[in-house]
């Protein structure tokens, strides 16, 4: 216990020594303790430099420790007190390098291509340790892996300690993911704000609704991504992400309207057939695995009591699950009554052109 004040085992056993023999000599001492005499001896000299034996007409007196060792605590506290301001000094000096470093950086008119997912952590490091109000992302299921939970994590507890806001929009798939869930919960324990959505169009993070980061290919993660600015570029992904916010629903709160009704997912399921899109295409636009995706898709088959995916259409727009599609070279679906034989109207199966998007 004496470790700190540099006092060996044989030391302490030496200061016992004198404390319970009052008068004693260093000859006593010597020949008192089974060790040898020249350990004893640089003993009885460390515990006089301390001053914790003080000698008296030829006899060791112990002294009170906590007079004997004031000395050595105050030098101790004031190389403590100049330890802490040489690390104040030196994380001055790297927060002017760090200063000197943003400013040298080349700036770049209006996008700049990060040419790998390491340059894009790089740099959402960068911009998130530079941002003064915050971030939104949109956080499809192939950009949620372990290891980019682990890498945005830190980021975002960083954000939130400074007080800033971290909106983040996840896939209502989410739920099926244990990792991506738990760091989603995390977020909003502490304090960010979470939702989900039916499908994303693809990944992207806005810092400061000035600056935002967007894949180079959506269907590829691992190609990189671009990071935009200007008033131009960040007005339409900012407006991206606020309409999204407005049919998002806040983590675990899936509740169930009403029982004739489609959820969100189902509703954007049967946007997704009216696109055209095959069951795998669905199933990666919503972040589920096949199956999930053909039940789901075979549920709404029969709620809406159609045999084909142009009849589920036209059912669902009968019944205002739908708006029909008055947009491009698509014409719109007339009245039940009005519409023409599905035998003769029906496309190629697994495909339903006649749906509009919400």
């Amino acid at each position: 216990m004496s470790q700190p004040l540099g006092l060996d085992e044989l030391t302490h056993a030496v200061y016992r020594f004198a404390l319970g023999r009052p008068g004693c000599t260093a000859e006593d001492v010597l020949s008192g303790l089974d060790a040898p005499r020249d350990a004893v001896r640089r003993s009885v000299d460390r515990l006089l430099d301390l001053s914790l034996l003080r000698p008296l007409s030829g006899t060791l007196v112990p002294a009170k420790p906590s007079l004997a060792l004031r000395t050595v605590l105050q030098q101790r506290q004031a190389e403590i007190i100049s330890k802490q301001q040489e690390f104040a000094d030196i994380k001055e000096a790297a927060d002017r390098l760090a200063e000197e470093y943003e400013v040298a950086q080349p700036s770049h008119s209006g996008w700049e291509r990060l040419e790998s997912q390491a340059a894009v952590l790089a740099r959402m490091e960068r911009l998130a340790g530079r941002a003064t109000a915050g971030c939104m992302s949109l956080l499809p299921a192939e950009t949620v892996g372990e290891e980019a939970l682990l890498a945005r994590r830190p980021l975002d507890q960083h954000m939130l300690e400074r007080g800033l806001s971290v909106w983040n929009i996840h896939l209502e798939s989410v739920y099926n993911d244990r990792a991506a869930l738990g760091y989603a919960r995390w977020l909003a324990r502490d304090g960010g704000r979470v939702g989900t959505v039916p499908t994303l169009p693809m990944w992207l993070v806005i810092y400061d609704r000035s600056t935002a980061l967007v894949p180079i290919d959506p269907r590829n993660p691992a190609a990189g991504g671009v990071q935009v600015s200007g008033a131009g570029f960040l007005a339409g992904l900012v407006a991206l992400f606020e309409r999204l916010c407005e049919t998002m629903r806040p983590l675990d709160s899936r509740s169930c309207g009403a029982q004739d009704q489609p959820t969100p997912m189902e509703k954007e399921i049967l946007r997704l057939m009216g696109q055209g899109l095959t069951d795998d295409a669905v199933r990666k636009k919503l972040g589920v695995g096949l199956r999930t995706a053909r039940r789901m898709i075979a549920d709404l088959m029969e709620r809406l009591d159609a045999r084909s995916r142009f009849e589920a259409g036209a059912n669902a727009v009968d019944r205002g699950w739908l708006q029909p599609c008055a947009c491009g070279s698509d014409r719109a679906l007339p009245a039940r009554q009005e519409r023409p034989s599905e035998a003769a109207a029906a496309p190629a199966p697994g495909t339903l052109r006649a749906v509009s998007p919400l």
